[in-house]
């Protein structure tokens, strides 16, 4: 399948799982309209700063009513649904910041847990340490799908190219980072970020966003993109609003791409020296 139609939703989650779940269903079926793969940001489910009440509101996967209303959707509408992410509670009581993939018949396709902690001090005085929260995933994923090859990645993982390059040179022709980006670091790289991650890498790079001002009083910034493999935005959200951006890609592009600019098959393993 070499042209498909693609949208990701723009929301702004918030402290109610219910209400997140509804807009979800109610933005599910208006993008089902136009198209097949349908993607929603990082923290899909519950947006929450506080550990406790996040500890109070968090279920196993198995219980989690937004990835069962997620199934539902994916097999009601026939459609790819990948869910950004949502907070998944573990076996051992710790938390996930876990990716989903459903596939047309309802059928869990893969997950992908963020592998990189947000762990950081901004100049506005804004500091994160996701790794209190969250255990961090070890496993990098491509899905090999009727539509096509999908690698993952969410939010913070985009600072960090090996990532998706690994999932490039293991086939992936669409790239991910769903994301929750601050507005600050979001004004200064976001757009950066998601065309280099598709220029590199000569693949498609699709990253639905938060945006606006939410319940527990943190600000994103929104910009929900899809980028094709020259680099070029063929598709954006603004910063404030929630919203459906749509986009209808080919994949050849990515192999055009990718015979044009053969750094793929021209990279080559080198030591490294520190001299002084």
């Amino acid at each position: 399948m070499a042209t498909l139609n693609v949208a990701a939703i723009q929301m702004r989650s918030g402290r109610n799982p219910a209400d997140n779940i509804a807009f979800l269903r109610d933005h599910v079926a208006q993008a089902a309209d136009s198209a097949t793969y349908i993607q929603t940001p990082e923290m899909t489910g519950l947006l929450v700063r506080d550990k406790a009440e996040m500890l109070a509101k968090v279920r196993k996967q198995k219980d989690d009513p937004l990835l069962i209303e997620a199934a539902l959707l994916a097999k009601d509408f026939k459609v790819y649904l990948h869910i950004g992410s949502t907070a998944v509670l573990l076996d051992d009581g710790k938390i996930a910041n876990r990716a989903f993939l459903f596939g047309p018949k309802g059928e869990l396709i893969t997950i992908y847990d963020k592998i990189h902690m947000f762990d950081v001090d901004l100049d506005n005085g804004e500091s994160w340490r996701e790794s209190a929260t969250y255990t961090a995933g070890n496993r990098a994923v491509v899905a090999d799908t009727k539509i096509g090859k999908i690698g993952f990645g969410i939010c913070y993982d985009v600072r960090f190219p090996h990532l998706f390059r690994e999932e490039a040179l293991a086939g992936a022709e669409i790239l991910t980072a769903p994301a929750a980006f601050t507005k600050q670091t979001g004004e200064a790289h976001w757009h950066s970020l998601q065309c280099s991650r598709a220029i590199e890498n000569g693949a498609f790079m699709i990253s639905a966003a938060q945006a606006g001002t939410h319940e527990d009083g943190r600000h994103t910034y929104g910009h929900s993109m899809i980028v094709n493999p020259w680099g070029e935005v063929v598709a954006e959200a603004n910063g404030k609003d929630t919203d459906i951006i749509y986009a209808e890609i080919d994949l050849a592009e990515v192999a055009a791409a990718r015979k044009k600019i053969p750094n793929l098959k021209n990279g080559r393993a080198f030591s490294l020296d520190v001299v002084s």
